[in-house]
């Protein structure tokens, strides 16, 4: 399937100025993502290591690589010299791990902390006290000196009731209005609240969300057998 510049279109101007998108290209060939690059799109979200590294070395490099999948730690290292954004932080030693490799090579690594909002167990992600904990033990510590944490990420359940994805969606904001205000630094450092995909990005538009990521609207189905 071709990219649908049409949605792509409507989908920007319905988040304006409001939120990023993140257009989820994994196991889209490189010539899908060269046509959003050439309608001036920059921000590209892969969810495996190998495939990233791939992409990185082979398309421009203004373009603004997120990290969304679930990043083993061992694997830091390959992406810690080019990934705009990795998502999805759900553990201190991953966070101390994205530390010691921003530290190698001198570049601070901009994350995001995923807090568990769905009642699903298949869900990562930080309890709210649990994220708590971590941001006081971390600005205690002082040792996070090659990670910016700019914002909170976070997955709503699989399920078609949009109530209950709205909760979800409003309950993040809430935590991400609360840890933002108790954090001694400019909102500006931390100002992103990542929620929505391809199925729900308009709900969580509409309770506060600042980045979505989308992938199937605008590069169609993928084949999970790739």
């Amino acid at each position: 399937m071709a990219i649908n510049k049409e949605k792509y279109l409507e989908i920007q101007e319905r988040m304006g100025d409001k939120a990023t998108l993140v257009a989820v290209s994994k196991f889209k060939p490189l010539e899908d993502i060269q046509v959003l690059y050439d309608m001036g799109h920059r921000d590209f979200g892969e969810n495996f290591v190998q495939e990233l590294v791939m992409k990185y070395e082979a398309l421009p490099k203004d373009i603004r690589w997120h990290f969304i999948g679930h990043l083993q730690s061992n694997k830091v290292k390959y992406i810690a010299p080019f990934v705009h954004l990795i998502h999805g932080v759900d553990t201190e030693k991953l966070l101390l791990e994205i530390n010691k490799q921003g530290a190698k090579i001198n570049r601070v690594i901009d994350c995001l902390l995923q807090v568990h909002i769905a009642e699903e167990d298949t869900k990562f992600g930080f309890s709210e006290e649990e994220l708590e904990m971590l941001l006081q033990k971390l600005a205690a510590e002082g040792t996070l000196t090659h990670v910016h944490i700019r914002g909170l990420m976070g997955m709503a359940s699989f399920t078609e009731d949009q109530q209950k994805i709205s909760n979800e969606f409003r309950h993040l904001k809430k935590v991400f209005d609360k840890t933002q205000s108790a954090l001694d630094r400019a909102p500006s450092s931390f100002n992103i609240n990542s929620t929505g995909m391809s199925a729900d990005y308009e709900l969580a538009l509409a309770e506060g969300s600042t980045m979505t990521r989308i992938g199937s609207l605008l590069f169609g189905q993928r084949d999970a057998a790739k």
